[in-house]
């Protein structure tokens, strides 16, 4: 494996920073927006998933007990 000493590496760190797109405030907005939708449809599916579980096994035990 190659040596690279400390100043190239600090050379080549920005050559590339300078490469990155940085998101504009609407492109975070939006992003954020729909981290938030989906997180919140997320829970909302698992909460019903989770009830409909316990439901299952509150028959199956009720039955048997």
């Amino acid at each position: 494996m190659a040596k690279t000493n400390p100043l190239t590496f600090l050379q080549q760190v920005r050559s590339e920073t300078a490469k990155v797109v940085w998101p504009n405030r609407r492109e975070v907005t939006v992003s954020t927006i729909m981290v938030l939708i989906l997180a919140t449809l997320t829970a909302i599916f698992f909460f019903f998933v989770d009830w409909l579980i316990r439901q299952g096994l509150a028959g199956i035990l009720g039955l048997v007990g």
